[in-house]
């Protein structure tokens, strides 16, 4: 495992994690000595914590209880995994909210609404945006508690079988995300039925095919934005969007603000940022 320090302070630290564990390698128990939210950019790893296991592809979110033990599987995927991980100070934890059954929640599944910010902090991260990769991190771990409240756990009763074909499908919808690809597709890439494959993806990660290849492709549309100036209908043209006003309302949908805003703040406009702080009226 290598690990590079982004961002350290009083209440905020933030490090890159890139590890090349591979399927055989034993898992070793390991400590959340922080409250953290680790964002997988890159490759697919299993995680097994207070008795659930959960399985992690691009978009999800590992989120870590302080003081819990948890191990690190490789199971079904060899070629490694790359994740941005905050680790919250109590005051920070306290301020945005110290609700257990959310800091224990484990795997998050890919949401547009925290990928983007994801996607942002990366790229604050690798020095390509002037907002700060401590202000995304204090807005991601707001928005965190903020989405989940009220959302329920997802289940763990897959066969093994099944949730390497589910990670092997959700990283091949991944790689071909900017295609026309259907459920069917996608099925006779795993060599099951569409309902048996549609009912396996949707237990392993909470999400169904179709909502993860959306996912996919907003993630990679806010990476693009942060990178580059091509215009907005690229954007959409090359992530996989037939169409702009839909990727445009997409895009709103999960960012909270336009393709065009979310660029802009990327560029360095707090005040985007800011109102995204603000609680619904």
């Amino acid at each position: 495992m290598q690990i590079n320090t982004v961002f350290q302070s009083g209440a905020l630290s933030v490090t890159d994690h890139r590890c090349s564990a591979a399927p055989g390698d034993k898992p070793y128990i390991e400590l959340f000595s922080t409250h953290s939210i680790a964002y997988v950019r890159r490759g697919s790893f299993g995680c097994c914590s207070r008795g659930r296991s959960y399985e992690l592809v691009p978009g999800s979110l590992l989120v870590g209880h302080a003081g819990d033990e948890y191990s690190c599987t490789h199971d079904h995927h060899a070629g490694g995994d790359e994740c941005l991980s905050f680790q919250f100070a109590p005051e920070i934890v306290e301020a945005v909210g110290d609700d257990s059954r959310i800091w224990r929640m484990g795997c998050i599944p890919p949401l547009p609404k925290l990928m983007v910010l994801g996607e942002l902090a990366q790229s604050a991260s690798e020095g390509r945006s002037d907002v700060s990769v401590e202000e995304v991190g204090l807005v991601l771990a707001w928005r965190l508690v903020d989405l989940l409240s009220d959302r329920p756990r997802p289940g763990n009763d897959t066969a093994p079988r099944d949730r390497r074909r589910a990670v092997e499908a959700a990283l091949w919808i991944d790689a071909h995300s900017h295609e026309s690809i259907g459920l069917d597709a996608i099925a006779r890439e795993t060599g099951l039925s569409t309902f048996y494959f549609l009912r396996m993806f949707n237990r392993v990660f909470g999400v169904t095919p179709h909502q993860y290849l959306l996912r996919s492709r907003l993630r990679r549309a806010a990476r693009l934005l942060t990178q580059d100036t091509r215009a907005i209908t690229s954007v959409a043209f090359d992530v996989g969007f037939n169409d702009l006003s839909n990727f445009v309302r997409t895009f709103h949908r999960a960012a909270g603000v336009s393709p065009e805003r979310f660029r802009r703040a990327s560029r360095g406009e707090r005040k985007i940022l800011q109102d995204r702080l603000r609680p619904p009226a």
